[in-house]
Parts: structure tokens; sequence; C-alpha cells
């Protein structure tokens, strides 16, 4: 059985200002970076066979701030962006509360399909390892909906830099 633990990647400049990052790279701030830092010590004594994160930045900086206490390096994937939030990226989060959706924002059902795939190709890529996947809040909450066969209210939102355990 594979086990992953799924992160969400430390908090960024823009988390902060409470910005929709969407498909942006993202930069860390000095708390995002500690955030990284206490968790890797966290993790210091697992037995961590891989580290995969979205190839988005400010979660491979996170990952690789995880994985150098192991020696090891990171995988990225698209599967695990966050969700493209079309015209709201670079938005005030605050103001986007009863706007109508633009049609580009990325469906929830692709957004489902895209967390299926990563599913699978953990699984398939790694089996009976253990594995730190570093992702993003909505496309990690869509990884847990899909595993749980919950909806995605139904799933808590993540912190940054969090841990949830999932046996695949």
């Amino acid at each position: 059985m594979t086990t992953l633990l799924l992160v969400r990647h430390g908090e960024t400049v823009d988390n902060a200002r409470s910005i929709m990052q969407g498909q942006t790279q993202g930069a860390l701030n000095e708390e995002g970076i500690r955030q990284a830092h206490d968790l890797a010590q966290q993790l210091k004594d697992e037995p961590i066979d891989a580290f995969v994160a979205s190839d988005l930045k400010r979660s491979v900086d996170t990952c690789q701030i995880l994985a150098a206490l192991h020696s090891k390096s990171v995988a990225t994937t698209p599967l695990l962006r966050e969700r493209d939030w079309g015209s709201f990226t670079g938005r005030y989060i605050p103001d986007l509360k009863g706007e109508v959706w633009p049609d580009e924002i990325e469906s929830l059902d692709a957004l489902l399909a895209r967390a299926r795939t990563f599913l699978y190709y953990i699984k398939e890529t790694y089996p009976n390892q253990l594995v730190v996947a570093v992702g993003h809040g909505i496309i990690n909450k869509a990884i847990q909906a899909v595993h749980f066969r919950k909806t995605m209210p139904e799933v808590a939102r993540m912190t940054n830099c969090e841990v949830r355990r999932l046996q695949l």
C-alpha cells in the first residue's frame, strides 16, 4: 500500500495579502519558509521514499526544504497545480464574494478528474512507498474528496504546511 503525505505549500506573499494565486508561481514569504523548515523537522525521521510537488514555485520551494533533510530530489507534476481561477487570478479574495464565476475557471469536474489522475499516478509510480506530495489548498481538497468519496465542502480546509495522511 502506498502512503501519501499530502502537504499544502508554505504561506506566500499573496496568501498573506488574500490574493487569489491560482496557477501563478507565487513566492514563499518568511513565515512560509519557517513553516516549511518546521515541517521538515517534524518529518525528518519518517522513512520517506519520494518527494513530489506541483510545478508551481511555491510548492517546489516548500518541497525542496522538506526533501533536503532526506537528501532526496523533488519530482514535479502539473497534476498538482492549483485550480485555474481564470480572470479571478490576481484579485483580492474578499472582493470576489457574490461575483458570477467566469466560464474560464477550471470546472469542478475537470479539477476532480485531475485529482483522480494524480492519485492513480502516485499509486502506479510509487507502489508501496511513502510519498510526500506538496500541492495547494483547492487541489489538495479535491484529492481528498476523490480519495474519501466526499464532496468538496465536506473536506476541511488545509492550512499552510499542514499534512494529511492518505493510504492508497
